[in-house]
C-alpha cells in the first residue's frame, strides 16, 4: 500500500525504537512512556518483543516518534532563522 506523506511508512518498529532511544535516552523515554520495557533493564530487543504484542503501547511509541520528528524540524527551523 502506497502511503505518500506518512512519515512512518517503510519504517520498522526497530528503527523507531532505536531512534527514540538515541534521541531521548532510555530514562527519558521511560518517563515519557511509562512502560516497563523502557524503565526496567531496557533494550531494543525487549521493547520490540513487548510492543509487537501490545497495540496501545505501539501507538504511544509511534506518536512520540512523530512528535520527535516535528520537534527536530521545529528546532532546525529556529536555528536556520537565527
Amino acid at each position: 500500500m502506497n502511503q505518500p506523506g506518512n512519515p512512518l511508512h517503510g519504517l520498522t518498529l526497530e528503527a523507531i525504537v532505536t531512534a527514540l532511544a538515541a534521541h531521548y535516552g532510555w530514562q527519558e523515554l521511560g518517563r515519557r512512556i511509562n512502560i516497563r520495557c523502557f524503565t526496567s533493564d531496557p533494550s531494543v530487543a525487549s521493547s520490540l518483543k513487548f510492543l509487537r504484542k501490545t497495540p496501545w503501547a505501539r501507538e504511544k511509541v509511534e506518536s512520540l516518534y512523530l512528535f520527535m520528528l516535528r520537534d527536530i524540524k521545529r528546532q532546525a527551523g529556529r536555528q536556520d532563522g537565527v
